[in-house]
């Protein structure tokens, strides 16, 4: 059974306020409405399940938990983390949780390690095989998702082997009942349309990200899986650093760049045909596709209902508005401004969402509204 915390709850409350003011309160309400989706939305669901659930996350930067930094040798710490982390390196591009980790406390699990973590990692709840920067193409290439699904078959073949010796690990059927998350695409979207000059060209490349995405589920499926979670990539032209850094043009009416978003749109369109083919083709499967790109760009269209003042703009950057970045001076680079409240934003740095952000998406993610089929996480916990 799960307890939904969701956003709607607060909007009731926040509407409520609107309603009966007859001052100019805006800033009040932006401000009473921030604090009470905090609170809200810190534990965005609470889930009881009657088994221990395990994961198997396959993606970038969006979903990485710090793969990127065990992988470089780095940590991140502040800023990143400061809203829930607080002084100890979160390893996530993001001032706290990501939408992953609020995903995992629906399930009452712990956050899951990264593949690559050397020290005491934590696999008794699955593994993050994430790595920001990651995509599908090309095939092969170090961390992209043809990587990640073989260190994952290399990791059960080990976990098997380690069972069978009498050593406590993940076994088969935990393999077999997991949840196969898939969360990447972006990265190969956005590098298109820096070597290629046309958005045309963009959209003729996107069938080949498909068909590595395709690949990955078969190879995973191929191994055992069965339950798969598969998010659609967000609205790209809405990032404040692709709208800093391409000067603005061919705006759409919430400002953000209309081809990127429609190349956004065409692979998210793919993407759910891919689902619906596999559908058919693997009977004993569940493959759950999730509107990402719906959920979050309604953040931005009606951000001012979620009590978001800067839809466009980066808490963590510089250079003031419009966008506050600047990719000489980026977060977490010398020079860089900070704002006090990362809940008047969306963006935390530009790319990556805001802890207030990502639980506002979490909770929608959880609300099944944006799921084909319709169904929650915790359908998986039975």
């Amino acid at each position: 059974m799960c307890n939904i915390l969701s956003y709607k709850r607060t909007e009731q409350v926040y509407m409520k306020m609107k309603t009966s003011s007859r001052t100019n309160s805006t800033f009040v309400l932006f401000a009473c409405f921030s604090m009470l989706c905090i609170s809200q939305l810190a534990n965005v669901v609470v889930c009881e399940c009657s088994k221990n659930m395990v994961i198997f996350n396959f993606g970038d930067s969006n979903s990485d938990t710090g793969g990127y930094a065990a992988a470089h040798g780095i940590r991140f710490g502040f800023p990143d983390g400061r809203t829930f982390f607080h002084d100890q390196p979160s390893d996530r591009l993001c001032d706290g949780r990501i939408i992953l980790d609020f995903l995992c406390e629906s399930l009452n699990m712990s956050y899951l390690s990264p593949y690559l973590e050397s020290v005491k990692p934590n696999f008794n709840n699955g593994v993050n095989f994430a790595i920001g920067g990651a995509t599908t193409l090309p095939k092969n290439a170090l961390f992209t998702l043809s990587t990640q699904v073989l260190q994952f078959i290399r990791f059960k073949a080990r976990s098997l082997q380690l069972q069978s010796k009498g050593l406590k690990d993940l076994a088969e059927e935990d393999f077999k009942n997991a949840i196969y998350m898939i969360d990447i695409g972006q990265n190969d979207i956005a590098n298109a349309f820096s070597y290629l000059s046309q958005a045309s060209q963009v959209l003729e490349k996107i069938p080949s990200f498909i068909s590595e995405i395709q690949a990955a589920i078969w190879g995973i499926y191929n191994n055992g899986g069965k339950n798969f979670w598969v998010h659609n990539t967000g609205p790209l032209g809405c990032l404040p650093q692709k709208l800093a850094t391409r000067n603005g043009s061919n705006l759409n009416d919430y400002g953000c760049i209309k081809s990127m978003n429609e190349a956004a749109d065409a692979f998210n369109n793919q993407l759910r045909a891919l689902c619906e083919q596999l559908r058919l083709q693997m009977k004993d499967a569940t493959i759950v596709y999730v509107n990402i790109y719906a959920i979050k760009y309604d953040l931005i269209a009606n951000s001012s209902a979620y009590g978001i003042q800067n839809p466009l703009m980066v808490c963590c950057g510089y250079g003031g508005p419009p966008y506050n970045y600047n990719s000489n001076i980026t977060c977490r680079q010398s020079g860089y401004s900070l704002c006090e409240d990362g809940s008047a934003y969306i963006s935390w740095d530009g790319v990556h969402y805001t802890e207030y952000a990502n639980a506002i998406v979490a909770s929608k993610i959880l609300s099944t509204n944006y799921s084909t089929p319709p169904l929650n996480l915790n359908h998986f916990c039975t």
